[in-house]
């Protein structure tokens, strides 16, 4: 916690909050602005055959896509030991920013600029834009903590409303770059260009209030911070792991292991489902064409609706309120209805490729998927917080991210058995092999954590027991549970 703070407030809470809220809202734009056109981008024809993308097949598109979701949360390893050791959260805050807006203007290049590098080009691209994405992400959603003294209540409402502002950005990126890539008659490179503007405002916006809104907070590395304290209270003595502790990480490490079903089923939103809804969906309605990455925004829509109702059920459900554990078997088995409405959008094709599904289909899919996000993704940083030992609590955190890091490359693996390059027939059997397996994995792998539930508990030797006083009061702190993840999620 750096010692000067900014002066002033807005709505009860510090301005600096606002200030975050906008650069964060920017950021998330790009980024998902950037991600919902992606797999689009390479599976569309080459330029010489009429088309605006490189030609890739659709499995390698998800493979790559795979991997760079993949590096998304693998690489704010490395920039929050940065920032905590050497930056500091508000310099890398920027460099973050400033590579991921190169990046995406990289990627957006026009290729008559670089005839016969466009692959190399865009790879110089992506790779600039996972080292930003590994500075910026980490960075600045500490920072709407450190706008507040410990036990200082308005911390909760705080991770609300910047939450708010992340699901804001997220609903956005997919309406305003579609209707962008629709306007320049499907040239994605518009929209990547779409994306690094979003982000220039946002370095923008940073650049301009961050010192008078946020005084010093952020300047500081976290690692001088530690040294000043350390040598006022003396240095902490090192001892090993009790049995407690061995099995809280226990649990840690199990729930882990489901985790990366859930999230390796919930990423084909951006790989598999975006080709599914481009090429198989009737998006007609009326004369006009909804477009595909417009549905990338559906599930941001349905966090800021129903994540408060979803934190009230937990409340008033009181005594009768599910453990972890159950909360993720449940999780998982809304993942697994999602897709037996993808399952059904197939079966209405009746094995024509030539047909078209109904958009409703896709909309359920969405809305279990979110559901089930609202299950499991804020008890994961709930349930790592109060396991994880407090002088390991970093690490474990870390270790978090590697689950979700490798989520998203086996979600692109899975993904990519659509095929190379195969027909449109063979391309819709392979769609329901895979939507019916990852349905069939995600149920049965929710039927093993319910009944282990019990044991896990045992565990956690009560970390689970709850000190409530009202229940207003845990209606906020589940809220900001909730809002605290998305803030590290997205």
């Amino acid at each position: 916690m750096n010692a000067a703070k900014p002066q002033g407030t807005m709505l009860g809470h510090p301005k600096g909050l606002f200030l975050l809220f906008t650069t964060e809202l920017w950021e998330r734009f790009s980024y998902y602005a950037m991600r919902a056109i992606l797999v689009l981008y390479l599976v569309d024809a080459v330029q010489s055959q009429g088309g605006h993308g490189l030609g890739w097949t659709q499995a390698d598109a998800l493979s790559l896509y795979g991997t760079f979701t993949g590096l998304v949360y693998l690489t704010p390893l490395i920039g929050g030991w940065l920032a905590d050791t050497y930056l500091g959260q508000r310099r890398a805050i920027m460099i973050g920013g400033a590579l991921m807006a190169a990046g995406q203007f990289i990627l957006g290049t026009p290729h008559a600029w670089v005839p016969g590098m466009e692959v190399e080009v865009f790879y110089v691209g992506l790779g600039v834009l996972i080292l930003g994405n590994g500075l910026f992400k980490p960075n600045i959603s500490t920072m709407v903590g450190d706008l507040y003294e410990e036990g200082d209540h308005r911390r909760d409402g705080a991770f609300t409303i910047f939450y708010m502002g992340i699901n804001v950005g997220a609903f956005l990126s997919g309406i305003i770059v579609g209707s962008v890539v629709a306007y320049y008659d499907g040239n994605f490179q518009a929209g990547f260009i779409c994306a690094g503007i979003g982000m220039v405002l946002s370095l923008i916006i940073q650049f301009v209030y961050a010192q008078k809104l946020l005084g010093d907070i952020g300047r500081v590395p976290a690692a001088q911070l530690e040294k000043e304290k350390a040598a006022a209270s003396g240095e902490v003595r090192k001892e090993p792991l009790t049995k407690i502790e061995r099995d809280r990480i226990k649990v840690i490490m199990i729930m882990g292991l489901f985790t990366i079903i859930f999230w390796a089923g919930f990423e084909q939103a951006g790989g598999l489902m975006n080709i599914f809804t481009n090429d198989f969906t009737d998006r007609m309605i009326g004369g006009w064409e909804v477009p595909t990455t417009w549905f990338q925004s559906l599930n941001a829509m349905f966090i800021v609706i129903f994540a408060p109702v979803i934190a009230s059920i937990w409340i008033r459900l009181g005594k009768n309120e599910p453990n972890s554990p159950v909360k993720f078997a449940l999780g998982l088995i809304l993942l697994g209805i999602g897709f037996l409405f993808m399952i059904g959008a197939v079966l209405e094709m009746g094995g024509d490729a030539n047909a078209k599904s109904s958009m409703w289909w896709l909309v359920g899919a969405y809305f279990f998927h979110t559901m089930g996000e609202l299950c499991l993704s804020p008890i994961g940083l709930s349930m790592v917080t109060k396991l994880a030992p407090l002088r390991i609590a970093s690490l474990m955190m870390g270790a978090w991210f590697l689950f979700i890091a490798a989520a998203n490359k086996i979600g692109g693996i899975v993904g990519s058995l659509i095929g190379h390059g195969g027909g449109k027939e063979e391309q819709l059997a392979n769609a329901m092999s895979i939507f019916a397996g990852i349905a069939i994995t995600a149920a049965v792998s929710g039927i093993i954590l319910y009944f282990m539930a019990d044991k896990l508990v045992d565990w956690m030797h009560g970390a689970e027991d709850s000190t409530h006083h009202t229940e207003e009061q845990a209606l906020e702190e589940e809220i900001a549970v909730t809002a605290e993840h998305e803030a590290i999620k997205r």
